[in-house]
């Protein structure tokens, strides 16, 4: 097992090798793909969007995006994937033979376990709700499939497929994956995406659902921490690699450690359903002024911006556990602020400018 495994990593590392010496001057490219393709953006960005467009949508939005990653962090803990970057200099697969040279780069250094591609599984999850909603926006009420359609079809599809090969190559271009791990990574993320258009609970959870299923996926993920670890299995391995061998130290960075994603993504989580049922969205998004589109535009609008100046903060590190806390706490305004207390902001200034008015 561990010989097959060597020769399916050499290959990796070949590809890595190969794409960044003929690639060398797509650098800048690949490293935008990998900062774009972050969950981070599909939270400060898409889901603001896509919440104010169709609110089923940015509710699956968010429901894939921390499922999927959540199943990921798990997926990691158990396969006890390698990384590039590290593995070249770890393994004895060179013998006396010089082992390769492979390029870092500030997004190389992350530390969790490699397996599967976190990012080309968010990506691959998130832009499969986006195609199949617009697919099916598409076909309407009555199910139709017409020539523009299937045209609409074509051309949607061959963008997901065409942003799924951007990231992975990103990924392996940055020595961040093998490229067996990023290929995982879009297969699990589709299945995610495609399980959740079958859960139609989702869209009308209460507030004790969302803290159930919050308070579980933390507990899970602890306690098969926990468990492991009085195995004698130490699952924060990893980050003794990336900073053993990570070629600038200021690269390794604790938000990409496993328990950050996780609270990060439960925040998320929990933040959404305190919105839905707070009742800043029900006046506002629930309201007469929710369905008209000067409100829904002028809901994005505040959204991104409000969202991008608050992404500029960042929690303080040399602490892990202020940190921790303040990024689950970080993560929970997200959804409360484009959800509730913003589209609440507009509506009561609509009405008092109608007020005026009259």
């Amino acid at each position: 097992m561990e010989a097959s495994m060597n020769l399916l990593h050499d290959a990796g590392i070949q590809a890595t090798c190969w794409l960044q010496e003929h690639f060398q001057g797509s650098q800048d490219w690949f490293l935008f793909i990998s900062f774009a393709a972050d969950l981070r953006n599909a939270f400060f960005v898409l889901f603001p969007i896509w919440f104010h467009i169709s609110e089923s949508v940015g509710i699956r939005l968010i429901w894939v995006a921390v499922i999927g990653d959540w199943l990921n962090l798990v997926f990691k803990w158990i396969l006890f994937g390698e990384r590039p970057y590290w593995w070249v200099h770890e393994t004895d697969y060179y013998g006396n033979t010089s082992a390769p040279e492979v390029q870092q780069f500030p997004l190389t250094c992350e530390t969790g376990p490699g397996s599967p591609s976190g990012h080309a599984m968010g990506a691959a999850g998130v832009y499969y709700v986006m195609v199949t909603a617009l697919l099916s926006t598409a076909m309407g009420k009555k199910q139709s499939r017409t020539l523009k359609y299937w045209v609409l079809w074509m051309v949607l599809w061959m963008g997901f497929w065409a942003v799924q090969v951007c990231v992975c190559l990103s990924r392996v271009f940055i020595a961040a994956h093998f490229p067996h791990q990023v290929i995982a990574g879009v297969i699990s993320g589709m299945a995610v995406a495609k399980t959740f258009q079958h859960i139609r609970c989702i869209y009308h959870a209460s507030l004790r659902r969302y803290l159930g299923v919050t308070f579980f996926l933390f507990s899970f993920a602890l306690g098969f921490y926990l468990l492991l670890l009085a195995l004698g299995v130490d699952l924060l391995w990893t980050l003794e690699r990336a900073q053993r061998w990570c070629a600038h130290p200021e690269w390794v960075h604790i938000d990409t450690t496993p328990f950050a994603s996780l609270l990060r993504n439960l925040g998320i989580l929990f933040g959404l359903g305190l919105a839905l049922n707070s009742h800043m969205y029900l006046e506002s998004c629930r309201g007469k002024q929710g369905q008209q589109l000067p409100f829904r535009l002028g809901c994005i609008a505040a959204s991104l911006l409000v969202l991008h100046l608050f992404d500029a903060f960042k929690p303080p590190s040399h602490m892990q556990l202020l940190f921790y806390v303040l990024s689950f706490c970080k993560s929970t305004a997200v959804p409360l602020a484009t959800v509730g207390l913003i589209p609440y902001c507009i509506s009561q200034l609509l009405a008092t400018q109608d007020k005026k008015a009259a």
